[in-house]
C-alpha cells in the first residue's frame, strides 16, 4: 500500500473512532414506554391504591382505585411529554367528586409521583404511589 492511501485509511480510522461524520446535536431521547404504567401502585401514607389494568394505544388506561374499597374512576389516560410519561385520573365516587392525580412516571424510582388534588377541600398534596411487587 502507497503512503497517500495508508494516510487515508488511517484519517478514516480515526475519524470513525471520534465519532466525526454524526449529526450534531441531542443524542437520541430513548422512547418512553406507557405499558410501564401498568401495574399494581401504592401510596406509603394510607390505604390508597391506584392500579392500571391496560394502557391503550391512544394513551387511555383502565384504572381503578381504591381506599381501601374501590373508588370510582370517572377518566384515566396517559400521554408521553418530552421524555417523561404522565398520568392523569379523575375519581368521581361519593366524598371524591372532582378529586384528581397528575402524575409523572419516575422510571429511575419505579414511581409515580405528583399532586393529589382533593377538590372539596380546594387543597393539593404533594403524594407518589411505589409499585407493588
Amino acid at each position: 500500500m502507497n503512503q497517500a492511501k495508508l494516510t487515508a485509511v488511517v484519517l478514516a480510522l480515526i475519524v470513525a473512532a471520534l465519532g466525526c461524520g454524526q449529526p450534531a446535536g441531542n443524542p437520541p431521547v430513548a422512547k418512553v414506554d406507557l405499558q410501564k404504567l401498568a401495574g399494581k401502585w401504592i401510596r406509603t401514607d394510607g390505604d390508597y391504591m391506584l392500579e392500571i389494568k391496560t394502557v391503550a394505544a391512544d394513551g387511555q388506561l383502565a384504572a381503578a382505585y381504591f381506599n381501601p374499597n374501590p373508588i370510582k374512576v370517572s377518566k384515566a389516560e396517559s400521554k408521553i411529554d418530552g421524555d417523561t410519561a404522565k398520568v392523569f385520573v379523575e375519581l368521581t365516587d361519593t366524598g371524591y367528586p372532582g378529586c384528581t392525580y397528575t402524575l409523572t412516571y419516575d422510571a429511575l424510582e419505579d414511581q409515580l409521583k405528583g399532586i393529589y388534588f382533593q377538590a372539596a377541600m380546594q387543597q393539593r398534596y404533594e403524594i407518589f404511589f411505589i409499585r407493588m411487587k
